[in-house]
């Protein structure tokens, strides 16, 4: 994939959620969330102060995160649904 993220923003893929519940009862497609996980695929160099100075990233490719429900932008690239978002839409990182 060429692409490359600019300033603080992410590429994330989503992680597919459960298809059964604990119970074991199985969710219709129509009754399921689109998750709020996922998985970083790229990052861009980071923000910049008014100085110039630059303000590294706090995630790295391959950090599993959550982010908002209504997080980025959804974008298709090589035929993958991916969101493209600024780092302060991520909530946190999954260890």
């Amino acid at each position: 994939m060429a692409f490359k993220p600019l300033h603080d923003r992410v590429l994330v893929k989503r992680v597919e959620s459960d298809e059964k519940t604990a119970g074991g009862l199985i969710i219709p497609d129509n009754a399921k969330e689109k998750p709020a996980e996922g998985e970083v695929v790229a990052v861009g160099e980071g923000a910049r102060k008014d100085s110039g100075e630059l303000i590294e990233m706090s995630v790295k490719k391959g950090d599993k995160i959550l982010f908002g429900k209504w997080s980025g932008t959804e974008v298709t690239l090589d035929g993958e649904e991916m969101l493209i978002m600024k780092e302060s839409d991520i909530l946190g990182t999954i260890s």
